[in-house]
């Protein structure tokens, strides 16, 4: 997602860094850390509210099985957490997008319990390595490649658009084939933006230090570069579970 904004003049399809590149590798580093760590912080809340009945009665009602409104936010507003820190991104501070990231990890790590509450643990475990493994190789491939994906990515983004225009159609047809062919283009347009985000971070990476970015400004690009993989492995991930998710009984 075209989140990231470079404020310079700086071309990254035609420079070219020499040296060590220190700064894109500890740069890359640091967005892959920030990923980490929120992916760890939402798996930790998906299962502590999957298995503790008390957290779960305060997103659903035990009766019904209907959502309370706590239950509601915590559906919608990953949304509105996103739409912030993108917009938002000039006039928020480093501290307050790294705040407004974790606390969007919880948020979403929350409503996930949801997703643990409906699927095996085995079918779980399996679609979690699955997108583990599809999105490690295509990062690999993202930082290695000499091609310029910027169109590749371009196409990818209108494929987002089109997956979630096919998905609110779908909410009324209620159609499964549907559903299966959504499931589908989605794992793929999701591998594909993770090769086109790790190489736009790579290229941010190679001009930083080129254009002299303050320390702030790296932090900030940190924190989203942190969001765009996270995006990209958390779709990956459910798609694949939409796909071959086992249900619990």
């Amino acid at each position: 997602m075209e989140i990231l904004n470079d404020k310079s003049n700086f071309n990254p399809i035609t420079y070219t860094p020499t040296g060590e590149q220190t700064r894109t590798r500890s740069f890359l580093a640091n967005v892959f850390l920030l990923m980490f760590i929120a992916l760890g912080v939402s798996a930790f809340f998906a299962w502590q509210f999957s298995i503790n009945t008390t957290l779960l009665s305060y997103l659903i009602v035990p009766v019904t099985g209907t959502l309370t409104g706590l239950g509601m936010v915590t559906v919608f507003a990953p949304l509105g957490f996103v739409l912030l820190m993108s917009f938002g991104y000039r006039r928020l501070s480093a501290t307050a997008l790294m705040a407004l990231f974790i606390a969007y990890a919880i948020i979403n790590g929350i409503s996930f319990s949801f997703i643990l509450l409906q699927f095996t643990a085995g079918s779980v475990l399996g679609c979690f390595l699955s997108a583990s493994a599809m999105f490690g190789v295509m990062a690999f491939m993202g930082y290695t490649t000499h091609q310029d994906l910027t169109k590749f990515g371009r196409i990818l983004i209108m494929g987002v658009i089109g997956v979630l225009i096919a998905m609110v159609i779908n909410f009324f047809l209620h159609s499964s084939g549907l559903d299966y062919l959504i499931s589908i283009i989605g794992v793929m347009v999701f591998t594909g933006l993770t090769a086109y985000d790790v190489q736009k971070l790579k290229r941010i990476g190679e001009g930083i230090e080129y254009n002299d970015v303050s320390a702030a400004d790296t932090k900030k690009m940190s924190v989203l570069g942190a969001l765009n993989l996270y995006l990209d492995f958390i779709n990956i991930f459910l798609f694949l579970l939409r796909l071959f998710g086992g249900r619990r009984n």
